[in-house]
């Protein structure tokens, strides 16, 4: 198939790409390589990508309604991966409007192009950020998401009900994804792992918030992306068992999806740490400090739905995963 992946120099998005040329697919990737992070390590990802047969990049934002319609002409995707965003909680609460301008308004712009263009599935980016106050475990996508406690995580919520309302007005299939905390080598430097690590290895303190008590559902790159080739050849239509009179966020009458996608094995941060010092051979200093504005205490993700539609199965415990990570991060950085 002919594949437009957004985001395509980020963690999930290089990743995704390569799994698809592997088995013969068309990927063209579609990134503007912002400066949220260290552009050189998108670039490095990147890289990897070029020279490879059957893969090709257009530099440009989401917001740029003219170059993403012109990509969309020239490549003419039958589907399409929509990972292209502004990340973050904690950034949401010191440039909100990034969060608009690319969560909102570049998913305009993909929304429309997928309908205008013929595409046939649209499998886009959510977040476990979504459950937001929800303080029922394990998160399910049954449940209510209505207090977001972070506008990234409300900007999530909103591309949501977009995609919604593009499945029932055009019919246009989409299927959305709730990513619970990914890790992996190549990973964000803004993530708890990579920063952890860096620091470890430098001897720097690491800030340890909620004093380490809060728990995230860690789950590995490639069971991520896993599930994401597993949504995208599974094409959506209207849910048969959907009732109005009892209506879940999950699914539809029309052509719409929701699912979780992570390990559902929660892990205590503090216990995080202490892989990371096992993979290290070092001890952490930490400084303890209380849980952030816009975090969540636990995470858990309920991956039932996913798995019944598409017999996806985490299969990466988190000490496999975290030395893998450490390993890469050793030989990348030359530390």
């Amino acid at each position: 198939m002919r594949i437009l992946i957004t985001g395509a120099a980020g963690f999930i998005g290089s990743t995704l790409a390569h799994r698809l040329l592997d088995r013969g697919d068309e990927v063209l990737g579609y990134d503007n390589l912002n400066d949220y992070y260290d552009v050189r390590l998108k670039q490095a990802r990147l890289d990897r990508l070029t020279p490879r047969p059957g893969f090709s990049f257009v530099k440009a934002a989401l917001e740029d309604r003219a170059a993403l319609e012109a990509a969309f002409d020239t490549f003419r995707p039958q589907r399409v991966v929509n990972l292209a965003a502004q990340a973050g909680v904690r950034y949401s609460l010191e440039n909100p409007r990034a969060y608009v301008d690319a969560n909102i308004v570049g998913f305009l712009n993909i929304l429309e192009a997928c309908r205008h263009k013929g595409v046939e599935h649209l499998v886009y980016a959510s977040s476990s950020s979504v459950y937001g106050s929800n303080r029922k475990l394990p998160f399910a996508v049954e449940d209510s998401v209505d207090h977001p406690v972070s506008l990234y995580a409300a900007s999530k919520k909103a591309n949501e009900l977009m995609a919604h309302t593009y499945s029932h007005l055009f019919g246009l299939p989409t299927t959305g994804l709730r990513f619970f905390t990914v890790y992996g080598p190549w990973g964000r430097p803004d993530m708890a792992l990579f920063l952890f690590t860096r620091k470890i290895l430098a001897g720097e303190p690491i800030d340890v918030f909620n004093y380490g008590n809060h728990s995230r559902d860690f789950t590995y790159i490639d069971d991520i992306v896993e599930g994401v080739v597993r949504t995208l050849d599974r094409v959506p239509g209207p849910d048969p068992a959907f009732d109005p009179m009892q209506p879940t966020p999950a699914s539809s009458s029309a052509p719409y999806r929701v699912y979780n996608i992570g390990n559902h094995t929660p892990v205590k941060l503090s216990r995080y740490i202490e892989l990371i010092e096992e993979a290290t051979g070092r001890r952490a200093e930490k400084r303890l400090l209380p849980l952030q504005p816009g975090d969540v205490p636990d995470t858990e993700a309920d991956v039932s739905a996913l798995m019944r539609d598409t017999g996806y199965s985490p299969g990466t415990p988190v000490e496999v995963g975290v030395r893998r990570f450490v390993e890469w991060y050793r030989d990348f950085y030359r530390v």
